[in-house]
């Protein structure tokens, strides 16, 4: 058996290395950024942002702009505010069982946005986020704690939509 300090092992690790680090430089080169993790206009590091109070969707958006280094500030001339409608939650069957109870639904979660940037200029848009729903009256108590952690999925990805359409809008 060869030593560890023999020249082949040491080749063997500098090899390594530098396949390593080619594929780090390689995924940093290509603008690989980790899911969730992208870069704040300037224009929203100060937001106002607006909704009604003790609601489980601005604790969702207040606590994703925190994270992101967004500061919340009161309503004032030149600070890009977000005002957020009533979100609600709607339900299309999509198929029955044969005794005419319903097996499946879509679940329709939709936020109203009102975002007015720096510059005056007012958008208003609505988040929209579908997801199906199975529901089976014989575990009536399971499938209502899964939709209970359905539609708080569904707040959480209205909140990072919400993000991004800021971005979106005042990067323009």
């Amino acid at each position: 058996m060869l030593p560890k300090r023999h020249p082949y092992f040491i080749q063997q690790r500098v090899t390594r290395i530098g396949a390593l680090l080619a594929l780090m430089f390689l995924l940093v080169g290509c603008g690989f950024q980790l899911r969730g993790d992208y870069q704040v206009s300037a224009q929203i590091e100060q937001l106002a942002l607006e909704g009604q109070r003790g609601s489980e969707i601005l604790l969702r958006i207040e606590e994703n702009f925190v994270q992101r280094g967004i500061t919340l500030v009161e309503p004032a001339p030149g600070v890009t505010h977000v005002e957020l409608g009533s979100d609600r939650l709607d339900r299309r069957i999509l198929s029955m069982l044969s005794s005419g109870q319903v097996a499946e639904y879509e679940l329709i979660y939709v936020l109203p946005v009102t975002i007015t940037t720096q510059s005056g200029d007012t958008h208003q848009h609505e988040i929209q986020i579908l997801r199906d729903y199975q529901d089976d009256p014989d575990f009536a108590l399971a499938k209502h704690r899964e939709l209970e952690l359905l539609v708080s999925e569904m707040r959480s990805d209205a909140a990072r939509r919400l993000l991004l359409l800021l971005n979106r809008i005042t990067w323009e």
